[in-house]
């Protein structure tokens, strides 16, 4: 399968460029497990790479030329200078791309330009991290071309700043770190704040259960202003309680930092969610490690009540999958991703998946709903060469 998705796109990059790639790669979209909207508070997460890919045939220039094209948009080829490269210049799918060669060169790492044809089968817009699949896809591959000698978590950082500077979107590391950086078969156990990572094995299938993803299909953007709104709010909560991030809040004092907030309610309902949610991935950890894989539905379940109820970003389509589904016998299920639409996971038993799958089908119809995609979700590896 990879071979000929690799010789697909090899095959279109020839066509457009008149030469072969010197090389295809790829980079994977993501599901979080748990810890949502942690990431930028130094706290912790837990994604898993999705066989979902962002596929680049690419090859080395030597002129300053960028140019870009992508099979999943209706347009030609576009052309850049890397010399006019700048920040907030671009508003199109083009700013992902570009953004890591601008971030590249700025480090002081020597990208002199690029060929660079692009197909994606990450959903976009569905929570599932489209953006960063492409970032890492073209990281990685002008990583090897120009023999960078960069890591893949040093990648992510480099993808990380040319979302937040050049696109504008204020995300945090954990999109562009899980997909650079997971293995097949294992969920991340990332510590955003040093980075430090634990690949946890998690094959569901092996215990007799399954990972849904439902895309409601209800489109989200990191880089519209309640994601920012959050951010700041978690910025603003830290400050008061004079740490450097909430992930400095211990849960065991939480009860006391919330009481020094007094009447500022809005910032006591993020803290809360933050310090619990990294609870809770830790719980999580603690569950899968020692073979407990049950018992994190319920935990998935609170973290979906406290994005709900505290953060405040779900939906009325993300909302009626966690309560459609826990009603038809799931062992747990939450919003997954940044907010406002998206997916939602559901952690099933394998004989439960077709009756689950059709009460959110038939739910949303009675509600009135675009009908949802539903897809099983299997820990993937995360970025490579493909040819």
């Amino acid at each position: 399968m990879s071979e000929a998705v690799a010789e697909t796109v090899a095959g279109r990059f020839t066509e457009l460029y008149g030469a072969r790639p010197h090389g295809v790669w790829a980079a994977p979209g993501r599901v979080n497990l748990i810890g949502e909207h942690t990431d930028y508070n130094d706290g912790f997460v837990m994604p898993f790479a999705l066989p979902h890919r962002a596929v680049a045939a690419v090859s080395r220039r030597d002129d300053g030329v960028l140019r870009l094209h992508s099979a999943d948009v209706e347009d030609g080829v576009a052309e850049f200078r890397l010399d006019d490269l700048a920040p907030e210049s671009d508003r199109n799918w083009t700013a992902y791309p570009a953004g890591v060669v601008w971030a590249l060169r700025e480090a002081g790492h020597a990208v002199t330009g690029a060929d660079v044809h692009l197909s994606s089968a990450v959903p976009s817009g569905a929570g599932l991290s489209s953006s960063a699949a492409l970032e890492v896809v073209v990281a990685l591959a002008l990583n090897d071309l120009f023999e960078l000698g960069l890591r893949g978590w040093q990648l992510a950082r480099l993808c990380q700043r040319a979302e937040n500077v050049y696109v504008g979107a204020p995300v945090g590391i954990m999109d562009q770190t899980a997909s650079a950086c997971c293995e097949a078969g294992h969920a991340l156990f990332l510590d955003t704040r040093d980075l430090s990572q634990r690949q946890i094995p998690f094959d569901l299938a092996a215990e007799g259960m399954r990972l849904l993803v439902v895309d409601t299909q209800v489109k989200h953007s990191h880089s519209e202003g309640e994601y920012g709104k959050r951010r700041a709010g978690c910025e603003k909560g830290a400050a008061l309680l004079g740490v450097d991030a909430l992930r400095d809040v211990p849960y065991a004092g939480l009860d006391a930092a919330l009481a020094r907030l007094g009447d500022e309610e809005e910032v006591r309902r993020l803290v809360r969610h933050v310090v619990t949610e990294d609870e809770r991935v830790e719980r999580v950890v603690a569950l899968l490690e020692s073979g407990e894989t049950r018992a994190i539905g319920p935990v998935l379940v609170e973290g979906h009540a406290s994005l709900r109820d505290d953060f405040r970003i779900s939906c009325p389509e993300l909302d009626l999958v966690v309560d459609t589904a826990l009603s038809a016998g799931a062992l747990g299920a939450r919003m997954t991703g940044g907010g406002f639409g998206g997916s939602a996971i559901v952690l099933a038993e394998e004989a439960d998946v077709d009756a689950l799958t059709k009460a959110v089908t038939e739910a949303f119809a009675a509600a009135g709903f675009t009908a949802p995609r539903v897809f099983e979700a299997v820990p993937a590896a995360g970025a490579h060469r493909l040819a």
